[in-house]
């Protein structure tokens, strides 16, 4: 890296880019945004055409379950190699080939003739997707710089973040719909090509401390921690909470998280260095992230199956039946980041976002067998996508700001996983808690009954919707308790960074 290549303001001792300065940065912002509603989006598109792609390739209803969970276990266990791997060797380098390579694996998807090829494709999609989200989310930190125009760039990423999965859903049903089911994955196809030749012309690479190492006890531990804990909690979907393949594997990620947390306070070059978990707002921020993943599957769920089997709803009519919900999330994402956050702080601005958001779900308890969407459901959801529009965006920014330059990249993986792993958490528990209240229900009961079985399957949606709000409740409580008073320093004077 050439001196004469950077300015030096000895007023606040940062170190920029003249780059930093150039309007160039919005069209990078318009680039990492693009791959990470690839990346996000993934996580649902498929979820609409499973029955399509069943049909096409055969396999069982046992086996459905992984093409959806194969995406999850290798993007959760591999996020914080991921970002370390960005950190290391370039954040441009690991944003491009994270985007080919996603790409490449989403046509073999596409193009499966069986459960074998489609589920491999799907975990490789996971492991290229844990390159690319780190990388992304970290070169958004180090490109704004600027408090204010930080906040802009967070909100739109934020807001991609959350409303990703009901995008997934829209451009999922409308490809099922109009073409076929594969384009669900040939898609990211031409969305990567976008996304390449931007990364290509815009952005610069920057290799952080050349002498620092990979922590390859490190990245072991917390890989399998990690995919042990999401297989546990994914195995609760197929047995019970009492087989030794759900509690076996929940206690062993346990153990190898916590060793993971030991080795990390002696290795010379850890992977997840603590000083990042150690900052109040941060650690925060990283629970704000989880929760709100975990109850959001309550929405998008069991809000698509109310909607195709009880109310009749087109998988296409479904996607856009989230619609309201995207644009109430986007509105609350500008407001929370830019007005909110730099004047009251996160200790009031999250928790209230929480707390509309788990009376957005309460509300939407109250739907029955024969309830309309405009009156039953739409409100419920915009309300509840504001609310989580000033909570995911908010938490995000401060997650990753105020990092030092060589731990923005695992900094960004951090968030990344906790989002992963408290979907797959709210996957798992909702689903669990929903069968056992539509059982519970059905007893004593004629269960051959039409009328009983539709109303069965309410029962099983608005418990989900109970717990979703109360997880968003308990969120609210957390953040509350947790945030420090005041605004962020970061939020009113950047934190100097190297733009490169």
């Amino acid at each position: 890296m050439s001196q004469k290549t950077l300015t030096d303001d000895t007023s606040t001792g940062a170190v920029e880019a003249p780059a930093s300065s150039s309007s160039k940065r919005w069209w990078i912002l318009a680039v990492i945004a693009l791959a990470q509603l690839m990346v996000v989006l993934d996580a649902t598109i498929v979820n609409i055409a499973l029955p399509s792609a069943q049909a096409d390739l055969g396999f069982s209803d046992g086996n459905r379950q992984w093409i959806v969970t194969a995406y999850a276990l290798s993007f959760a266990s591999l996020l914080l190699l991921g970002g370390r791997i960005a950190d290391l060797f370039g954040r441009k380098t690991a944003f491009l080939v994270g985007v080919v390579g996603f790409a490449a694996v989403s046509a073999l998807g596409g193009a499966a003739t069986g459960f074998g090829m489609l589920v491999t494709a799907r975990a490789l999609q996971g492991a290229f997707g844990a390159l690319l989200a780190p990388a992304a989310l970290s070169l958004l930190n180090t490109t704004f710089t600027d408090a204010r125009e930080r906040a802009r760039a967070f909100s739109v990423y934020g807001a991609i973040a959350g409303a990703g999965g009901a995008v997934g859903l829209l451009l999922g049903g409308v490809l099922t719909d109009a073409f076929d089911w594969r384009w669900t994955l040939y898609v990211n196809v031409l969305i990567a090509v976008v996304a390449f030749v931007g990364g290509w012309l815009l952005l610069a690479n920057h290799r952080d401390d050349t002498s620092a190492r990979l922590d390859v006890p490190g990245t072991v531990l917390v890989a399998a921690g990690l995919f042990s804990l999401v297989y546990g909690f994914s195995n609760a979907e197929t047995h019970d909470w009492g087989s030794a393949l759900t509690w076996g594997f929940l206690i062993a990620g346990g153990v190898l998280l916590a060793a993971f947390a030991w080795w990390q306070t002696k290795a010379a070059h850890p992977l997840l260095p603590l000083r990042i978990l150690l900052d109040r707002n941060r650690a925060a921020s990283f629970l704000a992230v989880l929760i709100s993943a975990g109850g959001m599957f309550g929405v998008f769920l069991f809000l698509t199956y109310y909607l195709q089997l009880n109310l009749g709803f087109s998988p296409t009519k479904t996607g856009v039946a989230f619609l309201p919900m995207v644009g109430a999330l986007m509105v609350a994402a500008q407001l929370g980041t830019t007005v909110l956050l730099p004047r009251i702080g996160p200790k009031v601005a999250v928790p209230l976002g929480f707390a509309v958001a788990a009376a957005g779900m309460a509300w939407l308890t109250g739907i029955g067998v024969g309830s309309s969407y405009v009156s039953a459901v739409l409100p419920q959801l915009i309300v509840t996508g504001f609310g989580l529009g000033l909570v995911m965006p908010a938490a995000m920014q401060l997650a990753t700001g105020g990092v030092a330059t060589e731990d923005a990249g695992v900094a960004s993986a951090t968030v990344n996983a906790m989002q992963q792993v408290g979907g797959s958490i709210g996957t798992a528990l909702l689903n669990t808690l929903a069968a056992s209240a539509a059982t519970d229900y059905l007893a004593g009961k004629d269960a051959t009954s039409k009328l009983v079985q539709a109303q069965a399957t309410i029962e099983s949606y608005t418990t989900a919707f109970w717990w979703s709000a109360g997880m968003f409740a308990a969120g609210a409580v957390i953040a509350f308790l947790l945030f420090r008073r005041g605004v962020p320093e970061q939020d009113a004077n950047a934190a100097p960074v190297v733009h490169m």
